[in-house]
């Protein structure tokens, strides 16, 4: 098989997204359906797995084990067995989950502040309106946020 040119724009594109490879797999980590949510509810005081299912009372318990775990395996989370009888379990947000944590705050203030979104009644739902570009409106994008407190 032939080797790739240095000069290449395809090499150079390869280059460029390999720099940003850890930002990007992060982003791919908080688009997942709840996890941010899941965070954020540890980070407000929430540490076991049915305090957790209360607080985000529409998730489901597979997709809650599952975000729980994913996170745990990240380092943002730290599983904690407490023994007894039944043997039980707490989640704490890690030092590295706490810092992300505050990004999030940092972004969401953003998104509040800073972007076009306004509030949708009755719902969590912000829509976000972009320009319009080349005469021509793009139809509005729907974003789901909820924060404890």
């Amino acid at each position: 098989m032939p080797e790739r040119k240095l000069s290449s724009t395809n090499f150079y594109n390869q280059l460029f997204l390999e720099e940003k490879r850890a930002l990007n797999e992060l982003l791919y980590l908080l688009s997942k359906r709840w996890m941010a949510e899941v965070l954020f509810s540890i980070e407000g005081g929430n540490s076991r797995f049915y305090s957790l299912r209360e607080d985000l009372e529409h998730i489901s318990d597979h997709v809650l084990a599952g975000r729980l775990k994913y996170l745990a395996q990240h380092e943002l989370i730290q599983k904690n067995y407490l023994p007894g009888n039944p043997p039980r379990t707490d989640y704490a947000l890690t030092n590295k989950g706490e810092e992300l944590s505050k990004i999030l705050d940092g972004l969401s203030d953003f998104a509040v502040n800073k972007m076009q979104f306004r509030n949708a009644k009755r719902t969590n739902e912000f829509y976000y309106v972009p320009e319009k570009r080349r005469g021509r409106a793009k139809k509005p994008l729907t974003v789901t946020c909820q924060r404890p407190g």
